[in-house]
């Protein structure tokens, strides 16, 4: 089976002072033991390294750290899925003929990533957000 994460279930599951690591980091684990095949979108590398990198945690999380944590952590058990220009173009289509705006758009890009990876779930912790959006019941929608 193929498990997409949202980017905010990886911010929990590498950062232990997060109020959701116990939650997250139980799922980053069994994508670390195979259970499942993890999905992200391309976009969520960048999106997980801005967060790091801006999270208000003492010490601050530098960009070598942020970097370090991608690319030993994430990079190695999951397989990055690329959206094509019209991928982007359709995303905005819908995000607009349902009259959605704002961050959200982040969400249904990862939305548009999983559907096209065919992955059978989705993991977040915001899993209301990912309901309201167009071609959600494509897909099992979970919360850690």
């Amino acid at each position: 089976m193929k498990m997409a994460f949202d980017t905010n279930v990886l911010v929990a599951a590498l950062i232990q002072p997060h109020p959701h690591h116990s939650r997250a980091i139980k799922w980053l684990k069994r994508a670390v033991s195979k259970e499942f095949d993890m999905i992200i979108a391309a976009h969520t590398i960048a999106e997980l390294y801005a967060v790091l990198t801006t999270l208000p945690v003492s010490p601050r999380i530098s960009p070598e750290i942020a970097w370090r944590l991608i690319h030993e952590s994430i990079e190695p058990v999951s397989t990055v899925v690329a959206l094509s220009t019209s991928d982007y173009l359709t995303v905005m289509k819908d995000v607009k003929d349902s009259a959605l705006s704002g961050g959200i758009v982040y969400d249904a890009l990862i939305l548009k990533a999983a559907l096209k990876s065919k992955a059978g779930k989705l993991l977040t912790l915001n899993a209301s957000d990912y309901r309201r959006l167009p071609h959600s019941e494509g897909i099992g929608i979970i919360e850690p």
